[in-house]
């Protein structure tokens, strides 16, 4: 029987299903089924006359031989990725979907804002931004990149600090009027608290009372930032804050301006997504945009009154 040539597409599902091991996240990220891709890998496979993956319940796992076939593959991604430049005279060409999963607050607070300017810069990138961190793992690929308070402590990832960022106590002016603003830390235990649900903190660095004081007990407790801000505007209490939220809200008043806490975002990914042109787009436009408002989330004037603090 005369063997099928393979094409470039081939190659492409080939490596959706290398970087993520699953097909059901190489068909999201391809824009078509589940059963297109299983077609194409057989095809690919039959082509070749080799066997590239190893199906299991769990996903599928590449070969020796399909470990090999990734190199050659991604070079011929990056040789295709250089042509389109070229022939577009150096205008992104960048295309298909990258999933980014983010903290609630830096989604809705501050990327959010910026994914006209996303658009714009890569018109052919659709972004998917999933802010239930807790339950996206980059082990099982469920998402392309992650903005993290924590980076990875192992495994097959790459990661960088993005930012900074600094938080304080505030309340709402109608709060203060009613109860007074605290002149201490000791006073703090006389104020009503809002923070996170203790056995629901996802990150270790979202554990914001135990720093600020360690018997502060939050009588409104939410997993959501949204929710605590709310509550916060609504004079329910006091609440820790990123500053970069409290700044687009004049009514809400840091209290002990002294007290300030210091969080860093990282941003994450799988070492074998690296290679993707549209993931490295996505890496470069968030890192673009904090240094362009690095302001926001640490102000100079702050930047040495925070150091040392945690």
């Amino acid at each position: 029987m005369m063997r099928t040539p393979f094409t470039w597409d081939d190659l492409q599902f080939f490596l959706a299903v290398a970087r993520s091991g699953q097909l059901s996240t190489a068909a999201r990220q391809l824009r078509t089924s589940h059963a297109t891709v299983s077609r194409r890998i057989d095809r690919l496979e039959f082509s070749l006359k080799v066997k590239l993956f190893e199906r299991n319940p769990r996903g599928y796992v590449l070969t020796p031989l399909g470990h090999r076939f990734v190199e050659t593959a991604e070079k011929v991604e990056q040789e295709a990725e250089r042509l389109q430049e070229e022939i577009s005279g150096g205008s992104s060409l960048q295309r298909g979907v990258v999933r980014l999963s983010a903290p609630e607050g830096f989604s809705n607070f501050f990327l959010a804002q910026k994914l006209p300017d996303l658009t714009t810069r890569y018109p052919n990138i659709s972004l998917e931004l999933v802010t239930i961190q807790q339950i996206m793992a980059l082990s099982r690929k469920e998402a392309d990149l992650a903005v993290v308070l924590d980076p990875p402590k192992a495994g097959p990832y790459y990661f960088e600090q993005l930012t900074e960022y600094q938080l304080g106590i505030f309340g709402s002016e109608a709060y203060l009027a009613q109860h007074g603003p605290p002149a201490s830390a000791e006073d703090l235990l006389s104020h009503a608290f809002i923070g996170y649900i203790q056995d629901m903190i996802f990150a270790p660095g979202l554990d914001y009372l135990g720093d600020i004081h360690p018997r502060i007990r939050p009588g409104f407790q939410s997993s959501s930032i949204f929710s605590q801000l709310t509550a916060t505007r609504n004079g329910l209490g006091l609440c820790v804050l990123p500053m970069f939220i409290t700044r687009q809200y004049p009514e809400l008043r840091p209290v002990l301006p002294d007290v300030l806490l210091r969080r860093h975002y990282w941003i994450a990914c799988h070492h074998d997504l690296l290679q993707v042109a549209r993931v490295r787009s996505v890496m470069e436009f968030l890192r673009s945009s904090i240094v362009s408002n690095a302001e926001a989330f640490l102000p100079p004037a702050n930047r040495q009154d925070v150091a040392g603090k945690a």
